[in-house]
């Protein structure tokens, strides 16, 4: 079966950075989300403001906006980009209970934006965990996933409901 190639892949096997700058400069967006489970309490601890570490919702989106803007550094084979826009909406869910985090990043660039809007999901994650792990250490990190990506060669996909 033959199916589509990994880019991160030279012709005999090895890692290297894609060469994008045959590509054209096009406008790009991704959306990424994920969310943070936890009880009940500490739901409450958090939108209440009782949290010993502080503002842990204003902490997480600064941090999401922080990991976007690194990605980069973090991902070896990713490009550094322009990064025109980072939005990070954390939203607090009873039913789970837990924060629904959603991050949106737009370009102008050669190439997509989806590993930093899945950094951003996962940064902000970790930072709600590290800012109540002294009272809740089972929250559970889950779901993350890219549900929107537009602009460039490949075009738009959303994820299914």
């Amino acid at each position: 079966m033959t199916g589509p190639t990994l880019s991160h892949f030279d012709g005999e096997g090895h890692a290297h950075m894609v060469d994008v700058s045959a590509k054209p400069v096009t406008a790009r967006i991704a959306v990424a989300q994920g969310a943070v489970k936890m009880t009940a309490e500490t739901l409450a601890m958090i939108t209440d403001g009782r949290a010993a570490k502080g503002d842990v919702l204003g902490v997480a989106r600064l941090a999401g906006i922080m990991g976007a803007k690194k990605t980069a550094d973090l991902i070896p084979l990713c490009h550094p980009l322009p990064i025109t826009k980072v939005a990070i909406d954390l939203m607090p869910d009873a039913t789970l209970p837990g924060i629904i985090i959603t991050a949106t990043v737009k370009t102008g660039g050669q190439t997509g934006v989806e590993m930093e809007a899945l950094t951003a999901v996962s940064i902000a994650a970790l930072t709600i965990y590290d800012m109540v792990k002294a009272v809740d250490k089972a929250m559970e990190i889950t779901g993350t996933k890219l549900i929107l990506k537009d602009g460039g060669k490949s075009g738009r996909y959303e994820a299914a409901p």
